[in-house]
């Protein structure tokens, strides 16, 4: 145990004990408030509360109900940002942060009635090689049925496992009269965080679902990808309701766009460790003369907004869209004991202008919105998603091809950098 836990621990059970001892009284707590609490005195209140509440609580509760809801409330006294992780979320964060985990490689849903979707199997994983199809149900997970009290993450946990391992799903699917059985070897599924493809005009484009482990070799195979075209005219980073993820993997990127010895973001908090400092470290790999374009909104957060700012703070992008989120504040996860863990903030960043932007995010050097008719059709979608899960991903894949307003501004953007730079070069013919 570390040091801390044992003396809370300590703590509750020192209170527990003077307070079966002395039998506190409430009138006694309310003179002892009076004085100076000390740390003590508060474990003291806590533990009469946590009695009370086990003792003459109209239910019975748990232990682990009640600590666990102790903590969590303590938490969320600090900021939004600060959380308890129970074991099993604690897992499931862990697949988010490292991109990978063993599993079959499906998307599934749960619908209106408790059935289990599965919405598209995951492209070159073993659901998608066994011929797993979008708007498959699944009725049983090796011997145990699906039933409608099953939640999703009771399903997702049944099925992911140790890679190698086998599994048995009974897939009912339109126009059978009964189940059928797909055993499948479990493997690693990889998360992809980074899209990429080449837009009208040689302008390459580039969209950051979030920022995990992976995200830098994958945005250096787009990259790769998209210099094949030798005519590349830009680059469009497209990070609109990006979350954020990793700071590693964010500053790793931004190392890609700067030249070398730029400053990337920093951070300052209370304790010593808090306080570091990220630069670049290499020459540029994507050319200077390549104009950049950021494209953000209100749902571009965290490390999403740190690569906006190292870009647009060292003139390396222009920024289009809408202001960001505002959130300019490190989190540090520490472990604790029976696999739990809890996040705290720890420390504020500062872009290269040494701003914080932490709760009011970056302005854009263009705003665009969304045009009302992009909205009417992402409202479309929305409501056949949810009336059609099964379509979920034709309509993705759809969405991915179509070109918003705001994407069509960046292009523009772009087509007006390469527009000045001839103009100033016939200038300084004329000059010459």
């Amino acid at each position: 145990m570390k040091r801390g836990i044992k003396l809370t621990v300590f703590f509750i059970l020192t209170s527990v004990f003077l307070f079966s001892l002395a039998k506190v009284s409430l009138s006694a707590s309310v003179n002892l408030k009076a004085s100076s609490p000390t740390e003590l005195d508060y474990v003291r209140l806590f533990t009469e509360a946590y009695q009370l509440v086990k003792e003459k609580y109209v239910d019975p509760v748990t232990p682990k109900k009640l600590f666990e809801g102790a903590i969590q409330g303590m938490l969320s006294k600090l900021d939004p940002h600060c959380t308890l992780f129970t074991p099993d979320k604690l897992k499931e964060f862990e697949v988010e942060t490292t991109g990978e985990f063993g599993g079959l490689g499906i998307q599934i849903t749960k619908t209106k009635d408790g059935k289990l979707l599965i919405i598209a199997p995951i492209e070159d994983t073993p659901a998608y090689r066994a011929g797993i199809k979008p708007g498959d149900i699944i009725v049983k997970i090796n011997n145990k049925e699906v039933t409608p009290d099953m939640t999703l993450m009771d399903a997702v946990k049944l099925m992911r496992g140790k890679p190698g391992t086998k599994i048995t799903i009974w897939i009912w699917r339109k126009g059978w009269s009964e189940p059928k059985p797909f055993t499948i070897t479990r493997a690693i599924i990889k998360i992809r965080s980074v899209k990429y493809r080449i837009l009208p005009g040689d302008i390459g484009y580039i969209r950051f679902t979030m920022f995990q482990r992976t995200s830098v070799d994958e945005f250096k195979k787009a990259l790769e990808a998209l210099e094949k075209d030798k005519n590349l005219k830009g680059i469009i980073v497209d990070v609109r309701n990006n979350p954020g993820g990793l700071l590693d993997s964010a500053v790793a990127i931004s190392d890609y766009f700067l030249p070398k010895g730029a400053l990337i973001v920093y951070t300052k908090g209370r304790i010593p460790e808090s306080i570091k400092k990220y630069y670049s470290t290499h020459k540029p790999i994507v050319p200077l003369n390549v104009p950049v374009v950021m494209l953000v909104n209100g749902g571009t957060a965290s490390a999403a907004e740190i690569l906006t700012g190292a870009l647009r703070y060292n003139d390396r992008a222009i920024v289009v869209g809408e202001k960001t989120f505002g959130k300019g504040s490190v989190q540090t996860l520490y472990p604790l004991d029976m696999g739990y863990a809890i996040k705290i903030t720890t420390a504020k960043y500062y872009m290269p202008n040494h701003k914080c932007i932490d709760g009011k995010g970056i302005e854009p050097d263009i705003v665009v919105k969304l045009s009302k008719s992009d909205i009417e059709t992402l409202k479309k979608e929305f409501k056949e998603i949810e009336e059609h899960p099964e379509k979920t991903e034709e309509i993705r894949k759809e969405r991915e091809k179509r070109l918003d307003a705001q994407i069509k501004r960046a292009i523009e953007v772009i087509k007006e950098f390469h527009l000045i730079q001839q103009m100033m070069k016939a200038e300084a013919k004329k000059a010459a």
